[in-house]
């Protein structure tokens, strides 16, 4: 993405495209609060979390002591097998590409028994795939109650799918029982990451002519405080974050809220008292509950006409798209470090890339020279100008050039498997292929990018064209 000033943005931060949009054409864009509208310090957010249902843990008897949140234990993407117990990363085929049982890493022979004949299908109870930060805590936590479990430390049997189910009530717990909000309502400035391009990026949509929407399940005095904490210092002349949105949609139940008609109350005092409504949705209006039917009806606009905005790959973009053909845009935050672990990582990746054809070079002729031994031990085929002795010879040749070129590739690659993190690696790869989370992503989400105040960079009548898509029997591609 190049910025209207002829630079680009920095790695990471542009919007990168999957289908073609055209901003223009967007009547209404919808956006999510939590992790999207605002940013919150992960490592924070998530060590709070998991202390509250560590110590829930705790009280029905469990031995917690010592064990503390590890943000680079588990990533956005990974998927819980609720079978074995394990954490795995699958390509965008559904095949393992690592595994971690508890806390351990699986060796490569004992990640190959488990997973030969197992592909990884979302739609099978399962598998549990963690897709947005908020499922960080829940992840570390279950790894780590699964090296509790195999040490026969728990107070009662489980299953290892149990087990999972056990540890997810006590995480949504937290959410439910509102201590992790009321806990950050009241220091916002320790869990909120102040962005002040975001204002001005919706600024430009709504001075465009866009009808603004905000549409999240958080309630509304939540809402309220993240959102004046967040904008208001950002906003001129004593703007308020409500002056920017045409409608504001709190404890929407997402998914739900996309696929079922539930009704709408209006939230008529700060203090959030609730009526029904009555007549159709009102610019300027707050409300709770409702459907994106009725947000489409009131508002006289449909499909393709509104993008929604959010962090949750299921919640937010894959229903939405599937359910009502809205356009989507994905928040993936993690997208900055993996740029700028790219970018540093470009010398090697190319060194790596050239060592990568020497190599192709190398096994073509080795296999063309164990052929011909083979036809000359076997007698068929056209006869050979050399004779057993030097085919040996060339054959042991190649292979001691293979040997020395791997120990030079090897390093290289183990790096750059590692970037962001040791355990996984980066998170839109598995391998060298498409993560299974980039799959997603590709299949619905139109457009991602890692922050809302990227839109500033595109503006608001921005046309985003996705690639060419390439096939390996293109010209110039792997043979």
């Amino acid at each position: 993405m190049v910025i209207p000033d002829g630079s680009t943005p920095p790695p990471g931060r542009g919007i990168f495209c999957n289908r073609t949009l055209n901003l223009r054409s967007v009547r209404a864009i919808g956006y999510d609060m939590d992790y999207t509208l605002v940013d919150y310090r992960v490592d924070a957010f998530e060590h709070m979390v998991y202390a509250q249902a560590r110590e829930r843990l705790a009280s029905e008897g469990w031995p917690m002591d010592g064990l503390t949140f590890d943000g680079s234990m588990v990533t956005r993407g990974l998927v819980i097998d609720t079978e074995l117990g394990n954490l795995v990363k699958a390509d965008r085929f559904g095949f393992v590409k690592r595994a971690m049982h508890g806390t351990r890493m699986l060796e490569f022979n004992e990640q190959r028994e488990a997973y030969t004949q197992t592909l990884v299908d979302l739609s099978e109870p399962r598998w549990v795939f963690l897709n947005t930060l908020f499922s960080l805590s829940e992840g570390c936590l279950f790894a780590q109650a699964v090296d509790l479990l195999d040490q026969g430390a728990l107070p009662r049997a489980f299953e290892y799918a149990s087990l999972y189910r056990h540890v997810r009530a006590r995480v949504d717990a937290q959410h439910l029982e509102g201590h992790l909000k009321a806990e950050i309502a009241a220091a916002p400035e320790r869990y909120v990451v102040q962005d002040p391009e975001a204002a001005l990026a919706l600024l430009d949509q709504k001075a465009a002519g866009k009808k603004l929407l905000l549409i999240t399940n958080s309630e509304w005095s939540f809402t309220s405080k993240m959102m004046t904490h967040a904008y208001d210092r950002h906003l001129p002349g004593g703007m308020t974050w409500r002056q920017l949105f045409d409608v504001v949609i709190v404890a929407a139940r997402k998914p739900a809220f996309f696929t079922e008609r539930g009704p709408f109350f209006e939230v008529v005092d700060e203090m959030g008292l609730l009526r029904p409504l009555v007549g159709p949705l009102r610019t300027g209006g707050i409300y709770l509950g409702g459907s994106a039917a009725q947000v489409e009806h009131d508002l006289g606009i449909s499909g393709d006409e509104i993008l929604y905005v959010g962090d949750h790959m299921f919640g937010d973009v894959h229903v939405s798209k599937r359910t009502l053909s809205w356009r989507t845009a994905l928040v993936l935050r993690e997208l900055e470090a993996e740029g700028s672990a790219l970018e540093a990582y470009r010398p090697t990746e190319l060194r790596l890339i050239t060592l990568m054809r020497e190599k192709g070079t190398l096994e073509a002729r080795l296999s063309q020279a164990r052929l011909a031994l083979q036809r000359l031990h076997a007698g068929y085929g056209p006869a050979s100008d050399e004779d057993s002795a030097s085919l040996d010879a060339r054959v042991r040749d190649l292979r001691g050039q293979l040997l020395a070129l791997d120990a030079e590739i090897g390093p290289l690659a183990k790096a750059g498997s590692e970037m962001t993190n040791v355990r996984w690696g980066l998170l839109t790869r598995a391998g060298n292929d498409k993560s299974h989370l980039t799959r997603q992503i590709e299949r619905y989400a139109d457009i991602y990018t890692s922050r809302v105040s990227n839109f500033l960079h595109a503006t608001p009548y921005a046309y985003f064209r996705s690639p060419r898509g390439s096939l390996p029997h293109d010209p110039g591609g792997a043979s």
